[in-house]
């Protein structure tokens, strides 16, 4: 009979270790990405020359901008600089999971008519409701004399998006 109880209790141990191994193939980084949709809350773009910080402007949009991660590594934005669209693309955490590669193409409003700023965007906070990307001007070394630009877009969480 303790043959038989210890033979069970093994099996159970057992199990919950190949369980607990299961791989899902994303890493935790990624998971918060792709656990919602993400409605942008603030953009801030910060100009510097070199170091030196010469403006800071928070912008404030009127329209609701939305940025959605997939599991298959492709991403969708809505209304982009307040343009009503919505973008495909794909997604992609760089090896040491500290920038996004997001090769999405959006309408804009400059020269080009189209941009892609999230093409090499710098994670600055990624949590499991909030998410802050800087991007632009954000290469680790830069001239001290050469004025830059970081666009800084803040972003919250959504568990249900209404009328998308």
């Amino acid at each position: 009979m303790k043959k038989r109880y210890s033979f069970l209790a093994a099996v159970i141990v057992l199990g919950l270790i190949v369980n607990s191994c299961k791989k899902t193939g994303q890493t935790p980084i990624a998971t918060l990405f792709t656990g919602g949709t993400w409605k942008l809350a603030s953009i801030e773009v910060k100009d510097y020359i070199g170091n030196t910080g010469i403006r800071d402007t928070t912008m404030n949009d009127t329209c609701s901008q939305y940025f959605t991660f997939n599991i298959d590594k492709t991403c969708t934005y809505a209304n982009f600089n307040c343009i009503t669209q919505t973008a495909q693309g794909t997604w992609a955490l760089t090896q040491n999971q500290l920038y996004l590669n997001a090769s999405i193409t959006l309408k804009d409003t400059s020269k080009t008519g189209t941009a892609q700023p999230f093409i090499n965007s710098q994670i600055q906070t990624l949590g499991q409701y909030s998410m802050v990307l800087n991007t632009g001007d954000i290469a680790p070394n830069y001239s001290l004399t050469k004025p830059r630009r970081i666009v800084v877009y803040g972003f919250v969480r959504q568990t249900s998006v209404a009328g998308k």
